[in-house]
């Protein structure tokens, strides 16, 4: 899972609360949030043995998620969560950057024990890895001028308005499937069909809700335009979500990062992160 490149993130005020797999929910200061993690969900500690030290490979050049910082270290969602995580296990890790087509391969080959890397759990990379619980989901978003105004995007409310979509992609056929009633416009990129709301040429765009997100944030959005209704997060059209690729046959590894993981959460500390990187949420 790739969304747009180049666009650095930025620290933002509000503190929210993750729960896995659970519903959105409103958080303070009407901030909409994922949540990932169920609190009332128990997973035991295990325990991975003194001494042990993880090798974790991840990417740098896919910011905010991971990138090099201006001195030269790795920095970004990703290895900030996977810092937390070892320190929550309180193990010994090493973080190294790899070239993002290779990090599966990395942890497959024995090269490193776990890549977090915005890998996203797909039925061809199962057959190679094991994932953790999911951190984060990618959700579909509607997009609309900022200077227009609309009713929250439903078939009925918005039979008729012109929606711009990346053709060929399961955003287009989740259109097609769920709302019929829009003018449904198919342009050959990503970046074509942001081009078109920004433009003013069509009335929404609808499209993967992490690009959107950092898009809206960069300098290429030039401010036109704000998320409107959703997220849509129905995992036959959008996946099962993004875990840490672990070696297959380490269960005992499997349930250490989950539990981290899940720790992480209930402390508010993956709500902190999510803050930091996405000032503007992609919920």
């Amino acid at each position: 899972m790739r969304p747009t490149r180049r666009i650095a993130g930025a620290l933002a005020p509000a503190l929210l609360c993750l729960a896995l797999l659970a519903p959105c929910a409103a958080a303070a200061q009407g901030v909409f949030i994922p949540r990932f993690f169920d609190p009332g969900r128990r997973i035991e500690k295990p325990e991975l043995g003194a001494g042990r030290k993880l090798r974790i490979v991840t990417d740098d050049d896919y910011p905010p998620f991971h990138f090099l910082a201006p001195d030269g270290t790795l920095a970004g969602f990703n290895v900030d969560l996977a810092r937390a995580v070892c320190e929550e296990l309180a193990v010994t890790c090493t973080i190294q950057a790899r070239r993002w087509d290779t990090v599966a391969d990395a942890v497959t080959q024995g090269e490193a024990d776990a890549a977090f890397a915005s890998l996203a759990i797909t039925e061809a990379l199962k057959r190679r890895v094991e994932f953790s619980l999911p951190y984060y989901r990618t959700p579909a978003r509607f997009v609309i001028n900022d200077g227009k105004r609309h009713a929250d995007p439903t078939p009925e409310a918005w039979a008729g308005l012109s929606v711009a979509v990346e053709a060929r992609t399961a955003h287009e056929a989740y259109l097609k499937t769920f709302f019929p009633s829009l003018d449904i416009r198919p342009y050959a990129t990503a970046a074509s069909a942001r081009a078109a709301i920004r433009s003013g040429a069509v009335d929404a765009l609808f499209g993967d809700g992490v690009s959107l997100a950092l898009w809206l944030n960069g300098a290429d959005s030039g401010g036109c335009c704000r998320f409107s209704g959703g997220p849509f997060t129905e995992s036959r059209w959008f996946g099962e979500g993004v875990g840490v690729a672990l070696p297959k046959g380490d269960p005992t590894l499997k349930r250490a990062v989950d539990w981290a993981l899940h720790q992480l959460a209930r402390k508010g500390v993956t709500a902190e992160l999510y803050l930091k990187y996405f000032p503007v949420g992609f919920y």
